[in-house]
């Protein structure tokens, strides 16, 4: 079986993928049946050899999820209703849902007065 699956190159903490098809056996960064294109997660640049996806895709290929989700954006694949794609990066929700845990402990919290510890120890002294 061929996959059509990313094969990290670049630095750490720089990654930069090369969209590969491979056999479903082969490592991760193992030797390429062909190269298809390549993607930059860092500067968010995509390039892909729509010709050879479409012919790999024609004799049988199977996408990784990644793939299938960087092939719908650029219109080569259509989604189905089990494909996510995700359009908004998860810091973004993270930080949704971080300022409604704020503003729903604001209402919950009870607001009490601050005591003075002077009037507290007058008292005490009289």
């Amino acid at each position: 079986m061929v996959k059509l699956r990313l094969k990290r190159q670049g630095k750490k903490f720089q990654p930069h993928y090369r969209i590969v098809a491979v056999k479903a056996r082969t490592k991760r960064d193992g030797e390429s049946l062909e190269d298809l294109g390549h993607y930059s997660p860092m500067s968010k640049e995509l390039v892909i050899n729509k010709d050879r996806v479409e012919y790999w895709l024609g004799v049988g290929a199977q996408p990784t999820d990644t793939v299938k989700g960087l092939l719908i954006k650029e219109g080569i694949v259509k989604k189905d209703k089990n494909t996510k794609v995700y359009n908004k990066p998860p810091k973004q929700k993270s930080q949704e849902r971080a300022a409604a845990a704020e503003e729903k402990a604001k209402e919950e919290e009870p607001v009490e007065e601050p005591k003075n510890e002077e009037s507290t120890s007058e008292e005490s002294s009289e």
